[in-house]
């Protein structure tokens, strides 16, 4: 029996998560002689990451900065915070300067974009509609921490009712109608969002939307790239840790088009799911390592010896700067 794979591209890393990534790595071997590197949140929403670092690197990862001093107790630590690519409220940062350490900014640089029109708009009056899928999620925690007096989490139109914190898109109030902007989480459906922006705008004609979107490159092409697929094929395999946004929203993509199944490793795989399949799809979140697609890859090499790999599209060519260590006293903002 033979089996064709189209394999997504691009998949997996994002510039965003490779330099968060690299941070951690870069300052847990600089700084080893000093103590333990301590990252704020899972530096990327995958558990295989986060293991490999905490077993390879001696990284501690916390979700508030009072762990730390129980940390103290047992570990010897290098009196630096590395905050995730998912970005940071201002007063995470505001009391490790009061701790006196030193930080590692490495949030996403498309997600520090969103917190800086969020000041602005709020400087300007406006109140900011913030859409997302959980108040929970860092990314959003971040934002609306950037002006939280003017600022009303807005559910996605799909996930109304989810979360009682997000408003309805439908029935929301704001101060004044004619000053309102909408900003994004950056990893939410792209198809999805524009609809809620939708409905918005309905209710408020005046709404500003920021000159450039919110929601990422990767973001966007990796949902391209299922949507290309999925009329292809039998199965639709997509690798993401199941607290990760984006992976997420590619897996609810695919299962809209065709059979899904949301997997972290190869060893969630099930021989029966292959029964009468001729065609799969496989794709990763922006936040899932390589070698994972390839162990599934692998898999599926002893399930079906002749197996076929189609590979097409381009990947991105896209880097971000190293973030800089900031010492105690020192703004980095």
């Amino acid at each position: 029996m033979s089996l064709r794979v189209y394999l997504a591209k691009p998949r997996g890393f994002c510039a965003g998560v490779v330099m968060a990534i690299q941070a951690v790595e870069k300052a847990a071997l600089e700084l080893a002689d000093e103590g333990d590197l301590v990252v704020y949140h899972s530096i990327v929403h995958n558990d295989v990451v986060v293991n490999r670092l905490r077993e390879q690197y001696g990284v501690h990862f916390v979700e508030d900065l009072a762990e730390i001093a129980e940390l103290e107790r047992r570990h010897k630590l290098a009196r630096t915070v590395v905050f995730s690519a998912h970005g940071i409220p201002p007063q995470v940062r505001e009391q490790v300067r009061a701790m006196g350490w030193s930080y590692i900014d490495a949030t996403c640089p498309l997600v520090t974009k969103v917190h800086t029109e969020a000041r602005r708009y709020a400087e300007q009056g406006y109140t900011v509609l913030l859409i997302g899928d959980s108040a929970d999620h860092q990314e959003v925690k971040g934002t609306y921490g950037e002006a939280p007096g003017h600022t009303v989490l807005v559910a996605v139109h799909t996930h109304v009712g989810r979360d009682p914190r997000m408003a309805d898109p439908r029935t929301v109030r704001v101060p004044d109608p004619d000053r309102v902007v909408v900003l994004t989480q950056t990893t939410l459906s792209v198809d999805d969002t524009d609809r809620t922006i939708e409905i918005l705008k309905e209710r408020f004609p005046n709404l500003v939307l920021p000159s450039r979107d919110d929601l990422c490159y990767a973001t966007k092409n990796r949902q391209d790239q299922v949507g290309r697929i999925a009329p292809q094929v039998d199965l639709f395999l997509v690798l993401t840790s199941s607290y990760s946004s984006n992976g997420m929203r590619l897996y609810e993509i695919a299962r809209s088009m065709t059979r899904a199944e949301r997997i972290d490793t190869a060893a969630d795989l099930r021989p029966e799911w292959f029964e009468g399949v001729g065609a799969v799809g496989i794709t990763s979140a922006a936040s899932t390592p390589e070698d994972l697609v390839q162990d599934v890859l692998a898999y599926l090499r002893r399930l079906f010896p002749d197996l076929e790999v189609v590979e097409e599209g381009e990947w991105e060519r896209i880097h971000f700067r190293e973030p800089a260590r900031v010492p105690p006293g020192v703004s980095g903002v």
